[in-house]
């Protein structure tokens, strides 16, 4: 084999090995963020620590409390819905963890903010605050979902 060849056969394996790590590095997922939509064993337990938690404030269909882009008397801004009219499928699954797990201000780095949505930590798991989440994002339509995805995928 002449030299060209043998440059070109090196070039090819080399063009093939790091196309199968790139494969193995950043692996095809649909979910690309930390949610789990499509896991019904996930869901169920999210929708059974949805009523139990997040329920009294987010209602029972994922509604949110009427009104929930303006101030309360008190100034806290009421709960928003988590179903497509409200904005949560607008931010990262990541965010969407640390404003349940941290707290909104926290999370969103919003110096001054107050919340009357408290902070999980210690109170859900890791996996429970993500099972809630999952719960919500596999309530959206498919459309809104890939959305998501895109989202996760371009912040991750």
């Amino acid at each position: 084999m002449g030299k060209p060849l043998q440059y070109l056969a090196i070039a090819g394996a080399l063009i093939v090995g790091l196309g199968a790590a790139a494969l193995y590095v950043f692996p095809r997922n649909e979910n690309t963020g930390l949610l789990q939509p499509e896991d019904a064993d996930a869901v169920a337990r999210g929708k059974a620590i949805y009523d139990e938690t997040c329920v009294a404030c987010h209602g029972a269909n994922l509604e949110g409390e009427a009104d929930w882009q303006t101030p309360k008397a008190d100034g806290l801004m009421p709960a928003p819905p988590h179903d497509v009219s409200g904005h949560t499928w607008h931010h990262s699954s990541q965010l969407l963890f640390d404003m349940t797990k941290y707290g909104v201000a926290e999370a969103a780095n919003l110096e001054n903010y107050q919340s009357a949505m408290p902070a999980y930590e210690g109170v859900l798991t890791d996996d429970e605050i993500i099972a809630v989440l999952s719960f919500i994002k596999a309530s959206w339509p498919e459309d809104v979902r890939a959305r998501h995805d895109a989202l996760d995928a371009a912040t991750n």
